[in-house]
């Protein structure tokens, strides 16, 4: 376990709820030596960027690293919107542009989970409720399956049901809008519950994702928008009407790099991973 600022999450037996980060890379363990060397520099990286770009104090979190996977409890009053829109956002281009011509069995793709709630340190990890439950978000079949049956996806997010009924139900929260996500039920081990899983640039919906997932995928009927799209007929928002506000993200693509923009992150970030 490595705390990488002074402040912890709280000591064993004291009560303290805290924003929480899970990631993990698929297929690392098949992968050559100097493959998984090259998983672990981007996964490091990528992830400080992402941390940066989205104005998450990286040096403030406490962390249980592997080689391929990264558990963190982020400090208190850490933005909840701004790791499930901006951070993840980043982290998806910056995966993107790490794959650039590499070969398929050399491609890096990451699970992530978030979710909030009682974490404190132990001797050997942290406790209580919450990280069990990320672990078994991350790890469940549902959301290996939608990294794997997502043409060209390197990135999904499975968000915790507290997450999404409070920063992204509303949609008032964050650019990543409620009708992108799937909800799935969790069956690992002694675990069950439900969580809401994100690909970005697919459509979760129309994936094959086992027995877990939701039984109903959303088929869109008329009227309906598409994922990322704004309800209406036409698919636009109605003439006058204001959006929503609260701490909204949006990413887009410019000549060299990647904007993000939003209350909790502005930044350009260029081909190379870097800020502009």
């Amino acid at each position: 376990m490595a705390e990488n600022g002074e402040e912890a999450p709280g000591a064993a037996g004291v009560f303290g709820r805290r924003l929480l980060l899970a990631v993990d890379a698929k297929g690392y363990g098949g992968a050559d030596a100097v493959t998984q060397g090259e998983f672990q520099d981007a996964i490091t990286r990528l992830l400080y960027e992402a941390a940066d770009a989205a104005r998450l104090d990286r040096s403030r979190w406490m962390t249980q690293e592997g080689g391929d996977s990264l558990f963190a409890v982020l400090p208190e009053g850490a933005s909840e919107p701004a790791l499930v829109d901006a951070f993840m956002r980043i982290l998806d281009f910056g995966l993107r542009t790490f794959n650039r011509n590499r070969e398929p069995h050399a491609l890096l793709r990451l699970r992530a989970a978030v979710h909030f709630g009682p974490a404190s340190p132990g001797a050997n990890g942290f406790i209580g409720p919450a990280p069990v439950e990320i672990g078994r978000i991350l790890d469940c079949a549902a959301l290996r399956a939608a990294l794997a049956r997502a043409p060209g996806a390197c990135l999904a997010v499975g968000v915790s049901e507290p997450v999404f009924r409070d920063v992204v139900k509303e949609e008032a929260y964050t650019s990543v809008r409620a009708d992108e996500f799937r909800h799935v039920r969790v069956k690992e081990k002694e675990y069950e519950g439900s969580a809401w899983i994100w690909v970005p640039g697919a459509d979760v919906r129309r994936l094959e994702l086992g027995s877990e997932a939701d039984p109903d995928p959303g088929r869109a009927e008329p009227g309906d928008a598409p994922p990322g799209g704004r309800r209406g007929g036409d698919g636009e928002r109605p003439a006058g009407e204001e959006a929503a506000r609260g701490d909204r993200y949006s990413a887009h693509a410019v000549s060299g790099g990647v904007v993000v923009q939003g209350p909790g992150a502005s930044a350009n970030v260029n081909n190379n991973g870097g800020r502009l």
